[in-house]
C-alpha cells in the first residue's frame, strides 16, 4: 500500500495542472483501482481519478504477468476513461490521447459521440465556436440517449455562431418537443430567425419563450431574459408601446429584475408617460447602488420629475444620487486599493465561502471585503468565470501538493521507525532460523536417502532392510545366543541349538513371506512423511516471504521519497509561480471593471451635476412666476 501511495504521488507530479469541469457519466468496473476511480469521477474529483487511474496502469504494465491483474479485462476501458476524464477536466489540449483514442480508436459509438460532445461543450465554454463544430461533427450514427437532447441543443448553438441560421434553425424547431427544454429552444429559435433576417418571426418565438408555464428556475430565468430581450428591442425599434407589455412579464425578483425595471421606465418616458415611469424607477432606486441599471435609475426618477415640472422633487432626488455616486466612488476607491494590496485573491479562495452555493452574492456582503462590491456581474462572465475556475484549481493543486510534502515526511518517519524496529527483531530470528533451516536440510536429505533406498528395493529385493527393530534385536540376540549354544557338546546343547534354528527360521519366513506387505507400508509411510515436508516447507517459504515483506518496508525507500520531495518542491515553486501569473490576470480583470464603472459613475456623477444645478434653477425660476 506504501509503495502504491508513492507511485499515486509520483504519477500525479507529472500531470499538468487542469481545470474541472461537469462530470462525466461513469462506467461499470469490476477491478477495483479502476471503480476507485470511476466513485472519484462521479464526486467530480477528477484530479483524483485520473491521478489513480494513471497509477492503476502504471503499475499493470510493469508487472511481470498482467494477464493475471483484474485489470486486465479492462484495460482498455481503463485507458479511455483516464483520456474521458481529461476531457471532463477540460483538458481539451492536454488530452490528446483521449481525442486519438476515443475519437478515432476502436470504441463503442455512443462511447465515442459522448466524448465528442463533451469536447464541443468545452470548447464552446472557451468561446471557440469553430473547434467545437470540428469536434461536434464527428458525431456520428448512436448517441446515447442520456445527452441526445443535450447534444442537439449544443449543435444548434454551434450552429448559430458560425452562422449557419437554417441548421440551428431546424434543429431548435426539432428540440422544442421536448420536455425541459422548451424555454432553450424557442429563445434559441427566436435569435437565430432573427440573425437570419426572419425578425418577425424570431420576435414571435420570443414572444412564446416568454410566455412558457413552468416552475424550473432556468427555464423562468429563460423566460425573463426572453421577455427583456424582446422589449429592448423593440425600444430600439422606435415601438416602446410594444415593449412595456413584454418588459412588465419579467418576475419582479428576477435575476433580469432591475433591467426590466429600468427598460419599462425609459418604455413609458420613450411615449411621454413620466408618471407611469415613475413606478419601476421609484421601486428601482430602493435596491442595491452597485447594480448599474440602479444608478442609471437614480438619473432617470429625478429626470421624470422635471418632465413633470416638480423641480424641487427632481432637485432632490439629483442631490440623494450625486451622494450616492460618491460613496460608490468612495467604495471602488477602497476596491482597487483592496485588490492591488492582494486582499481580493484572498477573499475568493476562502473556504467557509466557497461552502455556500451562494458565495459569490456572499462576497460582497463581507464588511471586510470592499474589492467584492461590484464583481457579481463580472464574475457572471465567461472570461472571469475560466480565470477564477483556474486559480480555484492551482490553489487546490497547492494545497494538495503540501498535504503531500507532509505526507512524505511521515512516509519518511514510519519508514525510520520501522527500520528501528527490524533492526533489533531481525537478527535472533535469523539465527534461530538459520538452525532450523539446518535441521531442516538435513531430514530433507534423509528422506532422499530413503526414497532412492525404496526405488532400489523396487529392483532388487533386500527383506532383511525392511525389518523392524524388534526383528533386527531378535536376530541379534538368538546369533548371540547360538554362538554360545555353539561351544556346549552336550545333549541340552544340541536341543538348544535346534530351537535357536527354528526361531531363526521363523523369523527369517515372516520377514521374507511379508516383503511386499512391508515395502507397501513403508511407501505409505513415505508418502505420510510427504504430507508432513510439504507443511514444513509451507511454513519455510512463508517465514521467508514474510522475511522479505519485513525488509521491504524499510529499504529502498530513501531514493523513491528523496526524487519525490524533489519533484513535489518543483511542483509547489511552479504552482506558485502560475498562481501569481493567474492572480495577476484576476485582479487585472477585476481592476478594468472597477475603472469601468469607476468612469460610468464619474459620468453620472457629471451629469447629475448639471441636472442638479439646472433643476434648482428651473426651481427658483417656477418660485419666482408663482411670486409674480
Amino acid at each position: 500500500m506504501l509503495r502504491r501511495t508513492l507511485c499515486l504521488a509520483a504519477l500525479v507530479l507529472a500531470s499538468p495542472l487542469v481545470l474541472p469541469a461537469p462530470p462525466a457519466q461513469p462506467a461499470r468496473a469490476r477491478d477495483l483501482y479502476l471503480g476507485e476511480a470511476y466513485f472519484h469521477a462521479a464526486q467530480g474529483h477528477y484530479l483524483d481519478a485520473i491521478s489513480r487511474l494513471d497509477t492503476e496502469l502504471w503499475q499493470y504494465h510493469r508487472i511481470d504477468e498482467p494477464k493475471l491483474d483484474p485489470l486486465h479485462y479492462r484495460v482498455n476501458q481503463a485507458n479511455f476513461s483516464v483520456g474521458d476524464f481529461e476531457l471532463s477536466y477540460r483538458m481539451h489540449q492536454q488530452a490528446g490521447r483521449a481525442v486519438k483514442a476515443v475519437l478515432e480508436g476502436a470504441v463503442e459509438e455512443p462511447i465515442r459521440n459522448e466524448a465528442a460532445w463533451r469536447l464541443a461543450r468545452i470548447f464552446m465554454q472557451k468561446g471557440d465556436a469553430t473547434s467545437a463544430l470540428a469536434a461536434i461533427e464527428r458525431i456520428k450514427g448512436r448517441i446515447p440517449e442520456r445527452i441526445k437532447d443535450e447534444e442537439q441543443l449544443l449543435r444548434g448553438q454551434v450552429y448559430l455562431h458560425v452562422g449557419r441560421f437554417p441548421e440551428a434553425i431546424r434543429l431548435f424547431r426539432e428540440l422544442k418537443a421536448r420536455k425541459g427544454y422548451e424555454g432553450y429552444a424557442s429563445y434559441n429559435l427566436g435569435i437565430g430567425l432573427i440573425q437570419s433576417g426572419q425578425e418577425a418571426e424570431g420576435l414571435t418565438e420570443l414572444g412564446k419563450a416568454g410566455q412558457l408555464a413552468t416552475d424550473d428556475e432556468a427555464t423562468l430565468a429563460i423566460r425573463d431574459k426572453a421577455n427583456l430581450l424582446l422589449g429592448n428591442h423593440l425600444i430600439s425599434a422606435d415601438r416602446p408601446a410594444e415593449a412595456k407589455q413584454y418588459l412588465d412579464r419579467v418576475r419582479v425578483s428576477g435575476p433580469y429584475s432591475s433591467k426590466a425595471l429600468l427598460s419599462s421606465g425609459w418604455a413609458d418616458a420613450a411615449e411621454d408617460r413620466f408618471e407611469q415611469a415613475l413606478v419601476p424607477w421609484s421601486l428601482l432606486v430602493k435596491r442595491n447602488s452597485t447594480d448599474k441599471a440602479v444608478q442609471e435609475g437614480m438619473l432617470g426618477a429625478p429626470y421624470a420629475y422635471n418632465k413633470l415640472k416638480l423641480h424641487g422633487r427632481a432637485a432632490q432626488l439629483y442631490a440623494a444620487a450625486l451622494q450616492s455616486f460618491g460613496g460608490e466612488l468612495a467604495k471602488l476607491d477602497a476596491s482597487l486599493k483592496s485588490v492591488r494590496d492582494g486582499k481580493f485573491l484572498k477573499a475568493l479562495v476562502r473556504n467557509e465561502g466557497r461552502l455556500d452555493s451562494n458565495w459569490v452574492v456572499r462576497l460582497r456582503e463581507l464588511p471586510e471585503s470592499p474589492e467584492t462590491y461590484y464583481l457579481t456581474e463580472l464574475m457572471a462572465s465567461n472570461d472571469f468565470q475560466e480565470s477564477l475556475q483556474n486559480y480555484f484549481d492551482l490553489e487546490e493543486i497547492r494545497r494538495r501538493l503540501a498535504a503531500w510534502g507532509d505526507s512524505l515526511d511521515a512516509f519518511g518517519e514510519i519508514i525510520e521507525v520501522r527500520k528501528r524496529y527490524y533492526d533489533e527483531a531481525l537478527p535472533p530470528l535469523d539465527r534461530r532460523f538459520q538452525a532450523l533451516d539446518s535441521q531442516m536440510r538435513l531430514r530433507l536429505e534423509q528422506r532422499q536417502t530413503l526414497h532412492e533406498r525404496l526405488q532400489k528395493l523396487l529392483v532388487a529385493p533386500r527383506p532383511d532392510f525392511l525389518q523392524t527393530a524388534d526383528e533386527r534385536l531378535a536376530r541379534e540376540q538368538l546369533a548371540q545366543l547360538a554362538e554360545k549354544a555353539g561351544r556346549d557338546t552336550s545333549e541340552a546343547g544340541e536341543q538348544t541349538r535346534r530351537r535357536i534354528e527354528r526361531l531363526q527360521g521363523l523369523l527369517h519366513w515372516n520377514i521374507h513371506t511379508t516383503y511386499n506387505e512391508r515395502l507397501t507400508q513403508a511407501y505409505k509411510n513415505l508418502h505420510a512423511l510427504d504430507a508432513e515436508v510439504a507443511a514444513l516447507d509451507t511454513v519455510h517459504r512463508s517465514f521467508v516471504r514474510e522475511r522479505q515483506a519485513a525488509t521491504q518496508a524499510y529499504k529502498g525507500y530513501d531514493k523513491p521519497l528523496a526524487s519525490l520531495r524533489r519533484r513535489v518542491q518543483e511542483a509547489r515553486t511552479r504552482v506558485s509561480t502560475l498562481m501569481a501569473r493567474q492572480g495577476s490576470i484576476l485582479e487585472a480583470m477585476a481592476v478594468q471593471e472597477f475603472e469601468q464603472r469607476r468612469a460610468r459613475l464619474e459620468e453620472y456623477q457629471v451629469q447629475a451635476r448639471f441636472a442638479l444645478a439646472e433643476s434648482y434653477d428651473r426651481a427658483n425660476k417656477s418660485q419666482e412666476g408663482d411670486a409674480k
